[in-house]
This record gives C-alpha cells, sequence and structure tokens, in this order.
C-alpha cells in the first residue's frame, strides 16, 4: 500500500470529480442525439492502443506501467513547421525536453527527474530508444522526427527490460516499417514565417515476394532572422538546414524467419544557441523592458555543425513456443561542434559582462555498438517469460576550445577520452492467477565500466586528477499486478527499481575530474486505466513516488565558466498523472492531459556557488555558498497541462477541420540554487490548424500557427554573466500539403 499525502488525496478526490464530471459531459447523450441523426457508433470510438512497453505488443489498458503513446494526427501536427525533438515537451504528463545548444544535444526529464549537464560525456536518467537500439550520446538523442509510427512515453523506472540508464523513464521511437503489400508513401510541404520550409516523405516498395523496402528522408529549412546589433549585420543568427534519411530493407521469406535492416543518417549546419546579455530585470524573472529576440549583441563567432550515421540489424525467429530475438545496433557521430557567445554580449553593454566568454565544444568520434540477444515464450497458459543478455559498447572523444580577441584566436584546447562497456542478463515472467488478475516480475543484472583520459591540455593548466576509471554492478527489479475489474476498467499496482552508472566530466583549468557515483532508485506506482462510454472515451490516471539514493547532479557556473559533479544524498518525488481523451460528438474530439510533479533535494551538506548578478533566495553557508537542501530539481515544473481539440465538418468530396493544441507549464529553478532572475516563468503555448481533407483523407490542406500568442519566455539562462537568458521558439504561421499514394 502507498501513503497518501494530503496532496495525493486531494487529487485523488479531483480525479473522482473528473471521472464524474466527464459522465455528465454530453458524450453520451450527444452521441445518441448524432446516431439518430444517421451516424454509426463505429464511426466515433477510440481505436484501440497497442504499445510495446514491455516488449510484446499489448493493449495498453493492460500494461502495468504509466505510458503515453503520440501517434498520427497528434505527432503530424506538433513537427508540422520544422520542429525538432524538443517540440515534445508538456506534450504528455511529466515529460520534459530542453537544450542549451539549440536543435542538438537535448536533454529528457520524466516526472522532474533528469540531467542538466551539457558535457558531451553526460549520461542521463531518462533513456531515448529508436528502432529499439539505444541511443547513448547526448548528441545522437536529436534524431529528427519524421515517418514515425509512434512515440512512447514511458515514466518511472524501466530498468529490467530495457538496456541502458532508465531510472527515470524511457522516450521510444518506432518507424514506420516496410511491407510486402504495395508501392505506397507519404510527401509533406510546408512553408513557413522565417522562410521555414518543411519537407519530408517516403515510399514503400515491395521487390520481391520476400523483400521490401522503405525510404523516408527529411529537408529542413529556417532563414537567419536575428540581427546582430554589435556588428551591424542584418539577418545573422538563429537559422538551421536539416536533413536526414532513412532506409530499411525488410526479409520475410516464411512464417518463421523475419529481417529487418536500418541504416540512417542525419546532417545539420547553422546556429548554435543564441544567448542574450542582461536580458532578465534584476530583482525579477521578467525580460527587460523593450526586450527583442530578434535582435542580439555578440561579438563572438556563433554556428554549429552535426553528422551522425548508423545502422541496425533487427531479426526474429518464430519457432515452436519460443521467439527468437537478436538487435545489433551502431551509431556513429562523425562530427560534431557548437561554437557560441557564451556571455551574450560585447564590449560597451550597459550594464558590462564582467568577462567575455566564447567556446567551442564538439566530438571528434563517438562509436556505440550494442547487442541484444532475447527469447520470448509464446505458451497458451497462464505462465509466459522474457529472457535476454545485452552487450554495450562505447568510444567517445570530445573537446572544449576556448577563443579570445576580435579574431577569435584559439586560446585553450582540452580533449577528453571515454570508453564505456557494459553487459547486462535480464529477465520477466508474466502469470495470470485468473481471468483476472495478472502478475509480472522481472529481475535484471549489470555491470558497468568507464576508462576516462585526458588526451591533450593546451593551455589548459591542469588540476590532478585528470583520468578516472569507474566500474559498478547491479541487480535491479520491478513487480506488478494488473487486475480486471471489468471488460472495460483496469486497475494496477508496480513497485520498480532503477540505476544509473557512474558519470564523469573532464577537467579544466578550475577543478579535475570529477566523479559522480551510481545513483539508484526505487519507485511505488499505482493507477487505473479504463474505457468509458462503449469506447468512445478513455482514461488513465496513475499516483507515484520515489526515492532517488546518490542522485547524480551538475553543478554549472556560478562566478565562473566551471562544470563538475556532484551527488545529493537523497532526492525525493511524487506525484500523479491523468490522461482523458474522447468525443464529446462525432465531430468534436478532445483530450486533456496534466501532471503534478514534486520533487525535493534532501542533503543537508550540499551547496554551490551563485550567480554573479542575481538575488538568490537560499540560506547561505559561512562560504558563502547557497544550501540547495529542499529545492526542487532544475526543469522540473511542479504542474504541467495539456489538452487538444478537433472539429470536422463533413463536406461532399472531403472533410473541413479545426485542430488546436495548448500545453501549459508551471514555473522552473534553472540552476540548483534558486534565485529570483534565474527561476523560469509559467509558460503556455498553442497551436492553431485549420484545413481540408479530401479523396477518402489521400490529400490535405491546412493553414496552420505555431506558439499563436508568442509568448516570450526565458527557458534557460547562463548565470556567471549579466543575468544572459536564451527564450522558447518565435510565433510561426504557415500552410502546408501533404499527399498519400
Amino acid at each position: 500500500m502507498i501513503k497518501m499525502s494530503k496532496m495525493h488525496q486531494r487529487l485523488c478526490a479531483k480525479s473522482a470529480a473528473m471521472l464524474a464530471l466527464s459522465a455528465a459531459l454530453p458524450i453520451g447523450s450527444a452521441y445518441a442525439d448524432e446516431v439518430a441523426a444517421d451516424t454509426t457508433a463505429a464511426a466515433s470510438q477510440l481505436e484501440t492502443v497497442t504499445v510495446t512497453a514491455q516488449r510484446r505488443k499489448e493493449n495498453i489498458r493492460d500494461v502495468p506501467v504509466s505510458v503515453s503513446l503520440l501517434r498520427d494526427e497528434k505527432l503530424d501536427v506538433l513537427v508540422s513547421g520544422g520542429q525538432d525533438i524538443r517540440v515534445l515537451a508538456g506534450k504528455v504528463p511529466s515529460l520534459n525536453v530542453e537544450s542549451s545548444n539549440g536543435r542538438t544535444f537535448p536533454r529528457f526529464y520524466i516526472r522532474g527527474y533528469g540531467n542538466t549537464d551539457f558535457n558531451i560525456f553526460a549520461s542521463q536518467p531518462v533513456s531515448l530508444i529508436y528502432d529499439d537500439v539505444v541511443q547513448e550520446n547526448p548528441i545522437l538523442k536529436g534524431y529528427p522526427i519524421f515517418d514515425v509510427a509512434g512515440v512512447e512515453v514511458l515514466r518511472g523506472p524501466q530498468g529490467t527490460l530495457f538496456g541502458r540508464n532508465t531510472p527515470a523513464g524511457v522516450v521510444k521511437f518506432e518507424s514506420v516499417k516496410p511491407n510486402l503489400d504495395k508501392v505506397e508513401g507519404y510527401y509533406n510541404v510546408s512553408a513557413a514565417t522565417h522562410n521555414t520550409t518543411n519537407f519530408d516523405g517516403a515510399v514503400n516498395v515491395p521487390l520481391s515476394k520476400e523483400w521490401a523496402m522503405r525510404v523516408s528522408t527529411l529537408r529542413q529549412h529556417r532563414d537567419d532572422y536575428v540581427d546582430n546589433k554589435f556588428t551591424g549585420k542584418k539577418n545573422a543568427l538563429d537559422g538551421y538546414n536539416e536533413h536526414a534519411e532513412r532506409v530499411q530493407l525488410m526479409y520475410a521469406p516464411n512464417g518463421t524467419f523475419n529481417a529487418l535492416f536500418n541504416v540512417h543518417q542525419r546532417s545539420t549546419t547553422g546556429s548554435a544557441r543564441v544567448f542574450f546579455a542582461n536580458a532578465i530585470k534584476l530583482g525579477t524573472n521578467d525580460l527587460v523592458d523593450g526586450f527583442d529576440p530578434t535582435k542580439s549583441y555578440t561579438d563572438a563567432l556563433n554556428f554549429q555543425e552535426l553528422r551522425t550515421n548508423g545502422a541496425s540489424a533487427r531479426l526474429s525467429w518464430e519457432l515452436d513456443g519460443v521467439k527468437l530475438y537478436s538487435i545489433t545496433g551502431f551509431e556513429r557521430v562523425g562530427k560534431y561542434v557548437s561554437h557560441g557567445d557564451i556571455d551574450g554580449g560585447a564590449p560597451g553593454m550597459v550594464p558590462a559582462i564582467p568577462f567575455p566568454v566564447e567556446t567551442a565544444g564538439g566530438i571528434s568520434s563517438v562509436k556505440q555498438y550494442s547487442q541484444e540477444f532475447r527469447a520470448e515464450s509464446k505458451n497458451a497458459g497462464p505462465l509466459n517469460w522474457q529472457a535476454g543478455v545485452y552487450y554495450f559498447n562505447e568510444d567517445a572523444n570530445g573537446y572544449t576550445d576556448n577563443f579570445g580577441g576580435s579574431d577569435h584566436a584559439l586560446v585553450s584546447h582540452l580533449a577528453s577520452r571515454q570508453k564505456n562497456t557494459a553487459w547486462a542478463t535480464f529477465g520477466s515472467v508474466n502469470y495470470a492467477v485468473n481471468d483476472d488478475f495478472m502478475l509480472r516480475a522481472g529481475l535484471r543484472y549489470t555491470k558497468d565500466k568507464k576508462d576516462f583520459n585526458t588526451v591533450v591540455a593546451n593551455n589548459v593548466p591542469q588540476i590532478n586528477p585528470t583520468s578516472a576509471d569507474v566500474s559498478k554492478a547491479k541487480v535491479n527489479w520491478d513487480l506488478s499486478g494488473t487486475y480486471k475489474y471489468n471488460k472495460d476498467v483496469n486497475f494496477y499496482g508496480r513497485i520498480a527499481t532503477g540505476f544509473r552508472a557512474p558519470s564523469i566530466a573532464p577537467a579544466s583549468k578550475d577543478v579535475s575530474v570529477t566523479v559522480a557515483d551510481a545513483e539508484t532508485i526505487t519507485s511505488f506506482e499505482a493507477g487505473i486505466k479504463a474505457d468509458l462510454f462503449e469506447r468512445r472515451a478513455r482514461v488513465a490516471f496513475s499516483l507515484y513516488n520515489y526515492q532517488v539514493k546518490n542522485q547524480q547532479l551538475t553543478v554549472v557556473g556560478g562566478t565562473s565558466n566551471v562544470t563538475r559533479l556532484i551527488n545529493a544524498a537523497k532526492t525525493n518525488g511524487r506525484g500523479a498523472e491523468l490522461e482523458l481523451e474522447g468525443f464529446v460528438t462525432p465531430s468534436l474530439k478532445m483530450s486533456l492531459g496534466g501532471s503534478y510533479n514534486f520533487t525535493e533535494i534532501k542533503d543537508p551538506s550540499l551547496s554551490v556557488a551563485t550567480c554573479r548578478s542575481c538575488t538568490v533566495t537560499d540560506p547561505k553557508n559561512a562560504a558563502g555558498f547557497a544550501i540547495i537542501n529542499g529545492n526542487a530539481l532544475p526543469q522540473a515544473p511542479k504542474w504541467t497541462v495539456t489538452a487538444t481539440g478537433r472539429y470536422s465538418i463533413p463536406m461532399e468530396n472531403g472533410e473541413f477541420f479545426v485542430f488546436t493544441d495548448w500545453a501549459y507549464r508551471s514555473k522552473i529553478n534553472f540552476f540548483l540554487y534558486e534565485s529570483t532572475e534565474f527561476t523560469g516563468k509559467p509558460m503556455v503555448e498553442g497551436g492553431l490548424r485549420v484545413g481540408y481533407t479530401w479523396d477518402a483523407g489521400k490529400y490535405e490542406v491546412a493553414a496552420f500557427g505555431r506558439n499563436i500568442t508568442d509568448t516570450q519566455r526565458i527557458t534557460g539562462a547562463i548565470d556567471f554573466n549579466n543575468r544572459t537568458g536564451f527564450i522558447n521558439e518565435p510565433r510561426q504561421f504557415g500552410v502546408q500539403f501533404k499527399g498519400n499514394f
């Protein structure tokens, strides 16, 4: 049993009230009226949603995990204007995504639990998996969203069945797969504000009775639109060029063996993140009066370049009573560099910046190899199981450069190398106690080893140690149960543990190589999932409580441009998540999602350096450092709400529709310490899409807007200079045409 706080009790009461309210909404009665007007029930029933959260295809209602799925129109709308993976932030309960590097290096947070570390060797407690292959290095996590069948967000520890660090959860992408049926595909073209253009498309070609191929491509562009007032150059910053391809080959000679081969690549050029010095008004978290996001004042170079590629082979064998899998993955970062004006200002600014910072962070190479073998039973009886082994190997080479002077000359160069190997063995069992009650249990043993060395240190005086070797082994487990109250309503409960291996941060002239010890989590979760009104609506509600021991935290900035790792004795988290969707009428479909995420660092001994020019609200110790005990985790909003609505009007040859989506998050801390200026204000962003589909949905033309209210919010900051910040994406309007064949 989970002991509920008063907040949990209030949330339960509110959720019960919402369910009662949903019963009173015109979903049922209005629907009956519409049926009387010659509308069939099937036309406004929700489709059955299947997910692979437990590595098997299952009805989402039967999975004892808090999981969300983004697919079809909801997903298409989000990326309609060329948005990158950060657009997923707040679109499902308890998920946040942000980056201080723009379109590259996204950082994921689930239930407030993530990692703000921006060094290229950083690990994250949220694992991103693309087509069953883990994307471990942060640079690999930003692969663009196109020709995707769905995005699953699994909340809470997933350390039994998934291959790498997953104590916070998993974000899982699945590409649309080739098929042997026919030649088919789609094309999608849009143009929007700032000459933002987007093209993506795919074609499926059966090559023979046994082979099929699917080729997918993406092209995105945005003009520079931010003026540089220091150089006098107009339209100097914040543009990008992105292209990516994916080729898949499927071989299915019979009903026993299936092979899927995947090769993919990505290439990105454009601006690094644009920083704005003196952007935040002293003593508040407001933008300064007269702030203009299209005007920058920078004296440094600003550019970004990224090239990645990879391949995978997924093989499966259907045998009597068992199915075998082999998943082989290779990922490579061929080049990455992000060069920017970190201080966000230039000489002559008022107030003046304390010191100039022009840096470049980069990767000379990352090579990642992973292999999984897994067996899955196919028993007709009550007992089924999965078991397997997993191997991971990564060799990463990265560097940090500092520049100075009007000629942007290289001042210092620090290069490091990290080798990471890990292996695991795992298994899980499902047992149907009776027709109504299913028990599941899982166990995993992981061994993880990292070797880190400083390779080159030109003009960077080193503080020992300059290398580190760490190794850790851990056993994780989970236990869950699902009870079918009736054919439409399931209750579930889950206890799970998770593990993140030790992390290492490079040295600098101010700090040595720092190592954060392994962190562990124990999580309790319970919830209800139900179909309502003859599948015209569905609801999912969950409560959770977790404790992280020895959590790895990243200390950034303060009075200098320094990054180091520390561990907190404990971090507590608790909250609730709700998702409700359904047809109000056959023409109006709506969804509502929300989460309450409370996080708290519990370690009286922890203190960190604070900003040069801000109003710190934490108590300070004798050394002048802020005591962070009791603070919320960075980038962890307490409240998030997301809502969508789609209204359609049938026409003679097609359908006219209006679609809108909205996301809200409450305030956030940017850093481990709390200050007035570096507390992000609450933010609401909305989208609108108006369009027409015809020829049974084969073609669609639409006008769309993103961030239609032109919300401007500081979403992250640099604290060692004058209240430097960066903001959310600008308002955008555009038109789009899609076709299927």
